[in-house]
């Protein structure tokens, strides 16, 4: 992950989303690194709109009022690719045309340099998620879980400073679901990463084992 010696993690400073009037959340939060807060919430209560917001893709149409804030620094205003927030979803995303290696070399900053170096940095990524090997299989050709591994890998190597969780476990089956989340919850503490996870299955709060936020 990109350095920072001022590694505050993520703040929400009473943020404020409203849609045609409404406000649909209001929080005000600090994620520290390395710590995973839950958001649980019904349908339409702007816990998507907010990942959006952090990320910086939120719709010109919302009205959103206070201020996010990243080790340090104000991501207000930042374009998406200059804010070092990942963000996994419930699908897994893979780009079909590519082999697994490719999936994840296209996540690599371009600060990384060379062609063995970005190779062995995918290697190691892979050995480290138990797919060793796996480089230059076609995505078609994995498991749900395998594949979710992948999805998560990429947003690693990408070096984000702070990892959002829109609902991705809702697609694996129990099983998978367990141990991927286990995965995940691992390379989030592991990597330093203050990690905001939307969600509507309680269970997954009760794995994170940190603070559950529940909206109206």
């Amino acid at each position: 992950m990109p350095s920072d010696h001022s590694e505050t993690g993520l703040e929400l400073r009473t943020v404020s989303i409203r849609l045609g009037g409404q406000e649909l959340l209001a929080v005000d939060l600090v994620i520290a690194p390395g710590e995973i807060v839950t958001l649980m919430g019904p349908s339409g209560s702007g816990k998507s709109s907010l990942l959006g917001h952090i990320c910086g893709t939120l719709p010109a149409q919302f009205d959103v009022s206070g201020q996010v804030v990243l080790n340090g620094r104000s991501l207000d205003g930042c374009p998406p690719q200059d804010r070092h927030v990942g963000i996994l979803f419930q699908d897994d995303l893979l780009f079909p045309h590519l082999s697994v290696g490719g999936n994840l070399a296209f996540a690599l900053p371009a600060s990384v340099k060379g062609k063995a170096k970005r190779r062995m940095l995918v290697e190691n990524a892979l050995k480290n998620a138990d797919m060793d090997g796996f480089a230059d299989r076609d995505p078609a050709t994995l498991s749900g879980g395998q594949r979710a591994r992948v999805a998560l890998l990429r947003v690693l190597l990408s070096e984000p400073c702070a990892l959002l969780l829109d609902e991705p476990f809702s697609k694996l089956d129990s099983e998978l679901r367990g141990q991927f989340r286990s995965f995940v919850f691992e390379q989030c503490r592991k990597n330093r990463l203050p990690t905001l996870m939307v969600t509507h299955d309680p269970e997954d709060g009760s794995a994170a084992g940190g603070r559950v936020i529940n909206l109206a």
